[in-house]
């Protein structure tokens, strides 16, 4: 029989009242529960190991500072964790996507020219992308868009729509499908 994985919102809630009043411990054992989940999450985004632990080290920074702004009414502690992560990510990735190379030696990069055809395919690729999100039914377009460039979790989505967490689900899965088939074509 598999084991059920023990419910730490009571205990994270409590963790981040502690981090909130300073206490450096309750970061520790905030830090040793979520490091990995959160870690995965930024591997994900930034597709780099050491940019991704950056980002973790970053995130529990802003949750050291902003521990005291969480709001159990407003969503669960692993939730508010993983936005935090998820969108210090972001922000690591457009920073990495706007860094400009230098020919200084001592820097230890290169310079390197864009390729101006490849300038061409990120600009037909985005207008190809917005042609297929056009194209989907406003319902699941506003769905995507909430999620994946306002970064939103799927409860914050159907908080935002006032519509049940299941539809809002549903909605953002046909709405890839149609997305997914559309840029294949």
């Amino acid at each position: 029989m598999m084991e059920r994985p023990a419910d730490t919102t009571g205990d994270h809630a409590s963790l981040l009242a502690a981090i909130a009043r300073g206490e450096r411990e309750a970061l520790r054992r905030l830090y040793a529960a979520e490091s990995r989940r959160l870690y995965g999450i930024a591997l994900a985004i930034l597709r780099d190991p050491a940019a991704a632990a950056d980002a973790v080290q970053d995130a529990f920074l802003r949750i050291w500072s902003r521990a005291g702004t969480y709001d159990a009414t407003r969503g669960e502690p692993r939730t508010w964790l993983a936005a935090i992560a998820r969108h210090v990510a972001l922000d690591a990735a457009r920073a990495r996507g706007r860094e400009t190379p230098t020919d200084d030696p001592a820097l230890g990069d290169r310079p390197v020219e864009e390729d101006p055809v490849s300038r061409l395919d990120d600009a037909a690729d985005a207008a190809r992308l917005r042609a297929c999100l056009e194209g989907l039914p406003e319902k699941n377009r506003r769905s995507i868009v909430l999620a994946f460039v306002d970064g939103f979790s799927h409860s914050q989505v159907a908080a935002r729509l006032e519509l049940p967490v299941g539809t809002v689900k549903a909605w953002i899965r046909r709405g890839l499908a149609s997305l997914r088939e559309c840029l294949a074509s």
